[in-house]
């Protein structure tokens, strides 16, 4: 028997359009697939618990016979070469500061040891260092960014499922991952509104292309209406790869599709970001933001956590982010800026939050969104933007459709009072048997008073204090 080659997967749990398990395949050389836990070295970007659990069934989900180990990645390839006599091991090139210093050790690792040691492209549409200006500097803002990602979009093919595989029959034992929630289980809801495979992935797009594309324009907007392809997890963990979307993209008119680019273009945009600014996750990329009088709120910060700030369109967004590990894009802006500049916590404890809660949560597109909202990003929205939560409600969920889903609480209160519940006629609250302070909590802030400090705040900060 030839020697067999190590495929180690991470965030790439498909069939098709990957271009490691297809070139691997081409050899004809019996495959083993691994996934490695390596916690201990992602340090403080390991998997959160929502990502965790979606990544258990990640793997089960796949046709590949996959060894599951736990602990040093670079010590477990190595045990794995020189137990199966692999001769190579193949993978998907990561972006992030961590995967890429990993990947370059264990890569000059194994070629001191003459085992080839190949990675490929497969998690974005373009890789971040593909795109450059003209000077070859990277690009800082999101519009020539896309511009220039659009120019270069021909026609996408992806690649077919292997049409062969050999299969490493081995009698390795498999470590425990431990990616399932203990005792007591909070991932019912997960359950209950996800189906985590590579097939729910395609069949996801195909409601989304078919149903929801037409009219993704306006409908996007709206989080009470299916109105998003909800594409992200799967994307996230690689059940579904970006080319395959774009090359079903490009069999649509423009009109349709030039919307949803523009979200795929995004992403590619997040991953060109962390590329060219490793510290993003963690710190600044506006400087003067490092001095932001951001405060300290434990009580405060478990209350927007919780869903319990009194604004409904928050609260609304929060729960169903607890409950699905997922929340509506629009309402994802709302919460951030509220968190920001409502209430004055830095970024860094939202980004923690929606890493350990949302689903989709990767590394990129999570420090990227919050570093946007707050304005402390390269090519961020202003500062000064500060939304509303009320009139953001009103305009968005004017019937209230998606607070009643997500704060039953409130589900018996008219129209006009959804939105502002602790402004309403007391004689309206107790018809829908509501008390504020009691049964739903009053607003936790001012947004009047914390949009004018926070604008002096930023002004200060402006000044150098």
């Amino acid at each position: 028997m030839s020697a067999p080659i190590i495929l180690w997967l991470r965030d790439d749990f498909r069939m098709a359009d990957h271009p490691a398990l297809h070139a691997a395949a081409a050899t004809g050389k019996p495959l083993l697939a691994v996934v490695i836990l390596d916690d201990m070295a992602a340090g403080p970007w390991a998997p959160g618990g929502a990502a965790r659990w979606w990544l258990h069934h990640a793997i089960d989900a796949m046709p590949l016979p996959i060894l599951r180990r736990r602990g040093d990645a670079a010590a477990i390839l190595d045990e794995l070469v020189a137990t199966t006599g692999a001769d190579a091991v193949y993978w998907t090139r990561r972006y992030d500061p961590f995967g890429i210093a990993q990947d370059k050790a264990i890569k000059a690792d194994l070629a001191r040891h003459g085992i080839e040691a190949r990675s490929f492209a497969g998690r974005t549409v373009f890789e971040p260092f593909e795109i450059r200006q003209n000077n070859g500097a990277h690009y800082r803002v999101y519009t020539p960014y896309s511009r220039m990602w659009m120019n270069r979009l021909n026609r996408v093919i992806s690649l077919p499922v292997p049409p062969r595989i050999e299969h490493l029959v081995h009698d390795l034992p498999d470590d425990e991952l431990d990616l399932l929630p203990p005792r007591p289980d909070w991932a019912g809801g997960l359950r209950d509104n996800w189906e985590v495979s590579e097939e729910a992935a395609m069949n996801r797009l195909d409601v989304f292309l078919d149903g929801i594309l037409p009219n993704y324009r306006t409908d996007r907007n709206f989080p009470a209406l299916d109105g998003v392809s909800r594409l992200s997890p799967y994307l996230r963990f690689g059940q579904i790869s970006p080319r395959q979307i774009v090359e079903r993209l490009q069999m649509r008119p423009d009109e349709q599709t030039f919307p949803f680019l523009r979200q795929l273009a995004w992403r590619d945009f997040a991953w060109h970001c962390l590329f060219h600014n490793p510290g993003m996750p963690e710190t600044s990329l506006r400087t003067e933001f490092e001095d932001y009088p951001w405060k300290v709120d434990k009580s405060g910060l478990q209350r927007w956590r919780k869903g319990l700030t009194g604004y409904p369109i928050i609260d609304a967004g929060m729960r169903e982010l607890w409950q699905t590990g997922y929340m509506h894009n629009r309402v994802r802006m709302l919460v951030g800026s509220f968190l920001t500049k409502d209430m004055h916590i830095h970024w860094r404890h939202g980004e923690a939050w929606f890493r350990d809660t949302l689903v989709d949560a990767d590394l990129a597109n999570n420090s990227m969104g919050w570093q946007w909202v707050t304005g402390s990003g390269i090519d961020a929205a202003p500062y000064f933007r500060i939304f509303n939560p009320t009139t953001q409600s009103q305009r968005f969920d004017a019937k209230g459709t998606y607070i009643r889903r997500w704060v039953p609480e409130l589900e018996r209160l008219p129209d006009e009072w959804i939105h502002t519940p602790s402004a309403a006629p007391v004689s309206v609250l107790a018809a829908a048997g509501v008390i504020i302070g009691k049964t739903y909590p009053g607003p936790i802030v001012d947004h009047a008073k914390a949009r004018s400090e926070a604008l002096a705040n930023y002004q200060a900060i402006r000044k150098g204090g």
